[in-house]
């Protein structure tokens, strides 16, 4: 941005500030963000809403402009004791384990079957990939839609009680809310398959299956029985971790967003990404520090470290989410 066009956005920030003061609840439904207390994290999401959707402002982002993209475990939902589909993972391979009896000596797969989480943690995004693969070809979309169904319906996160579906965390299942009332459109990011999480995204997040991002199992064209089916191959086309977010957020939105949420190193880059942007953007990192209601972990963690990122973020400036100063309430129903 020119030194020129810098000195205009200032005057016209401060004509704008002249005319309103620093934050009136204009927003809509900015009184829904019950379970966030008041404080400098609240104020800035409230601020941030104001600013891009009051015509008129500097700040104005015009609603098809409105994208914002939040990865999932461990910012939507916890991801302690292991996140959500590779219980699920582990869980299809023991299923699966007599047509296999390789899998007992062979790694991802005796990590799987044995429940070693650090095993499973080391493979990393491409051993849960190798796992979805080899427990999933040769099923078509509508089987394994059926069959992810079938297991979100009755599997619960163990060290809550309480089924993966009412694990969403309560002050984001709010926010998502509040922003989609502001005509935000929102993506979730994940780092597994997206598959796997479009079955049930909309009725958890009111996230639609055509919003998910990840990564995506090839499919194959077969007649099977007269019928025109699509088949799962045994290969991916991967998002990785880090830098491979940004481009997958823009191969499927072909715009930057202007608000992002993270909770791990794996999402510095799409917070980066987002905070390059021009004009106004929150980037927000959700910090886990309360281990009586959820659980508390940042730079030592098995699954969705936070080390760099929270460096990062308190360098630059980022909204931090700390889950202890900020929220009053974590789940819905019997959650506290």
């Amino acid at each position: 941005m020119t030194i020129r066009k810098a000195g205009r956005r200032v005057i016209q920030a401060a004509a704008f500030f002249m005319t309103f003061p620093l934050f009136s609840p204009g927003a809509r439904g900015a009184d829904t963000l019950h379970s966030w207390n008041s404080g400098p994290t609240k104020l800035a999401v409230l601020q941030f809403v104001r600013d891009v959707t009051t015509e008129g402002g500097p700040f104005y982002v015009p609603q098809d402009d409105r994208i914002a993209v939040f990865s999932h475990d461990g910012t939507l939902c916890p991801e302690i004791p292991a996140p959500v589909e590779l219980a699920f993972l582990m869980d299809r391979i023991k299923t699966l384990s007599s047509r296999h009896p390789n899998w007992k000596s062979k790694e991802p797969f005796r990590s799987a079957l044995s429940k070693n989480l650090n095993g499973l943690a080391s493979a990393g995004t491409r051993g849960i990939l190798e796992l979805t693969a080899a427990a999933h070809s040769g099923m078509t979309p509508e089987g394994f839609e059926a069959t992810v169904n079938g297991w979100i319906a009755k599997a619960r996160n163990p060290r809550l009680n309480r089924p993966y579906t009412e694990c969403g965390l309560l002050p984001m299942l709010e926010l998502l809310e509040f922003l989609r009332a502001n005509g935000f459109r929102i993506y979730i990011v994940v780092r597994g398959d997206a598959a796997f999480l479009r079955p049930w995204a909309e009725r958890v997040y009111g996230v639609p299956p055509g919003q998910i991002i990840g990564s995506s199992v090839r499919t194959k064209y077969e007649v099977r029985k007269g019928v025109p089916v699509l088949v799962r191959r045994p290969d991916f086309d991967m998002l990785e971790d880090g830098p491979g977010r940004p481009s997958a957020i823009y191969r499927v939105t072909g715009r930057r967003p202007i608000a992002a949420f993270g909770s791990a190193d794996g999402d510095l880059e799409m917070l980066r990404w987002t905070a390059a942007g021009e004009g106004r953007h929150l980037v927000l990192l959700v910090h886990h520090t309360n281990g009586g209601n959820e659980f508390a972990y940042d730079r030592k963690a098995m699954f969705g470290r936070l080390d760099n990122a929270l460096d990062v973020a308190r360098k630059s400036g980022w909204t931090t989410a700390d889950m202890t100063k900020d929220w009053n309430r974590f789940f819905t129903k019997t959650g506290r």
